[in-house]
């Protein structure tokens, strides 16, 4: 299956990925993609830091950016940071101008508050109107309902992702690969999409989905609910939840 979006990319602003953006597009022009998402990782809080991130300005300075370089789309957005609590941490004037936007659990940033208060948390992200796609929610180490969460994200047409990382740092999140298997399945059964981003730090993994493509294929996940198989189909997806929750 071709995939034509990354919707998971750092860029050296990221504090620790080591490319900059124009790297990041060529890299993508060259593995045939049609468009790029960025999303460079927000800041945290006092205590809870990513630490090397940029400040809300970077993320509100995005119309100095062509909508397409060298034929690919490009997709500005970020990797908001998930707080205890289920907030983030971007603020509205910035969230309203991103096209795409990822809450993620990072382990620096946010304090594993057991099944019951994470999936507490994991609900009032899948909420919140400006999260696009719920980023890389495969880690052990942070466990939450995942029925109770696909179910919501039925309603509020959140994304859940595939996550290329989790594999090439196995590490990095605990039993990710039986943990995409489960919400998979119940994404199929919810109707709820998904999308698989590579979280690349450096240029030579934008655009790789090899695993994930192969835990899809495990569970016949149906490839409509795929939405970077197609960057029209990612875009108008996009345009369209905004729309509906952010009148």
């Amino acid at each position: 299956m071709h995939y034509e979006v990354d919707t998971h990319t750092h860029t050296l602003a990221s504090g620790h990925a080591y490319n900059t953006l124009m790297e990041m597009v060529h890299a993508a022009a060259s593995k045939g993609l049609k468009a790029l998402a960025i999303t460079d990782h927000t800041k945290g809080v006092p205590g809870h830091e990513m630490f090397g991130a940029p400040e809300d300005i970077y993320f509100r300075n995005f119309s100095v950016i062509p909508k397409v370089i060298g034929g690919v789309r490009l997709l500005m957005g970020a990797e908001v940071n998930i707080l205890n609590g289920g907030t983030i941490d971007l603020s509205e004037r910035a969230l309203r101008l991103q096209d795409i936007v990822i809450a993620s659990i990072h382990k620096q940033c946010y304090d594993n508050e057991g099944l019951e208060g994470n999936t507490k948390a994991m609900l009032k992200i899948v909420e919140n109107p400006y999260v696009d796609i719920l980023g890389h929610p495969d880690d052990s180490s942070t466990p939450f309902d995942y029925e109770q969460v696909v179910a919501k994200a039925a309603e509020t047409g959140t994304i859940f992702e595939l996550n290329e990382n989790s594999y090439r740092e196995p590490w990095l999140r605990k039993n990710c690969r039986e943990n995409q298997l489960t919400y998979l399945a119940l994404c199929k059964k919810w109707g709820v999409p998904v999308t698989i981003g590579s979280d690349a730090h450096f240029v030579d993994v934008v655009g790789q989905h090899e695993h994930n493509e192969a835990v899809l294929k495990e569970v016949d996940f149906p490839m409509e609910l795929v939405m970077n198989t197609s960057a029209e189909k990612l875009i108008n997806y996009l345009k369209a939840r905004k729309a509906r929750f952010l009148q």
